[in-house]
């Protein structure tokens, strides 16, 4: 095995994601990778169930979020709707603690829109997790994609300086867009310019290619609008589907280590959750009712 999926969205990303557990641990280990992470969209609904099927398939869990970065306004910001993406993954029970802080916070203090964490409150709570930079919604990336490299590298070296040592990189995406490929190139030279590592991702959307358009209808349901509304939001690529380790390294054969990357966050991702009978709920009757 050469490559781990780190950017992956389940059914708990909802109306997005279009994977379901048991046929991602199928298609995993077909596909002859032994480790896999879930990064749903700003929550970690799944994360249970996620653990729990991938143990029972012998595969390595990796638990993660995509989370929602508000502006320079801080989470508490209502003027402006700013929600950049990042990639969180929990490298151990602190970095799981962390996770579950950042998630809680998102809805609890900086909901507008969507579930917002900052950067302030991600540097208190940053230990024991890998973060990457994320799709095109992320605020490295869209300044790739911009040109606009003088506040990439601003914001690069921001987040370096957030996550611990060697626990920040820098995401390239085989979707096949026009607009990931501009920022690929650049995201390419931002890793040589400012010292970090680049790592490859599918941000797996669906199972197969050829569910891209179930997950159209899927994302039609989302936003209330129809197939012929040539205004919905959609994604114009087939290619957010579970790919092959084959498949990545040929994508990306200019920058092989993106790819082996992935294996190496796996081996820093080594988390066992402690998981009990589920405690059912007790109730006392009232008095009034006992008669």
């Amino acid at each position: 095995m050469s490559f781990t999926h780190l950017h992956l969205h389940t059914l708990y990303s909802l109306l997005d994601g279009a994977i379901r557990m048991k046929d991602l641990m199928k298609t995993v280990k077909e596909k002859g990778m032994d480790a896999v992470a879930v990064t749903d969209h700003g929550n970690m609904f799944g994360a249970i169930d996620f653990y729990k099927k991938a143990k029972e398939a012998g595969i390595k869990p990796i638990l993660g979020t995509e989370t929602y970065v508000a502006g320079s306004k801080g989470r508490g910001d209502r003027s402006e709707k700013v929600h950049n993406h990042l990639v969180l993954l929990a490298k151990n029970d602190e970095g799981y603690a962390n996770l579950r802080y950042l998630v809680s916070t998102g809805y609890l203090d900086g909901f507008y829109h969507h579930p917002r964490i900052d950067k302030e409150v991600l540097r208190q709570h940053s230990k024991g997790l890998v973060g990457l930079t994320a799709c095109l919604g992320g605020e490295v990336t869209s300044a790739c994609f911009r040109g606009d490299m003088d506040h990439a590298r601003k914001v690069a070296n921001d987040f370096k300086s957030i996550f611990e040592p060697g626990s920040f990189f820098l995401e390239v995406q085989s979707n096949r867009l026009p607009e990931q490929e501009k920022a690929n190139t650049n995201l390419k030279q931002l890793s040589r310019d400012c010292d970090i590592p680049l790592v490859a991702t599918a941000d797996a959307h669906y199972i197969k290619q050829e569910d891209a358009k179930a997950h159209e209808l899927l994302m039609c349901i989302a936003t209330g609008k129809t197939l012929a509304d040539n205004k919905r939001m959609r994604h114009s690529t087939d290619q957010l589907y579970v790919t092959s380790p084959a498949e990545m390294l040929s994508y990306f054969s200019d920058v092989p280590d993106a790819v082996h990357n992935t294996m190496r966050i796996a081996e820093m991702c080594n988390l066992e959750l402690k998981l009990g009978k589920p405690m059912l709920p007790t109730f006392q009757v009232p008095a009034s009712h006992t008669a």
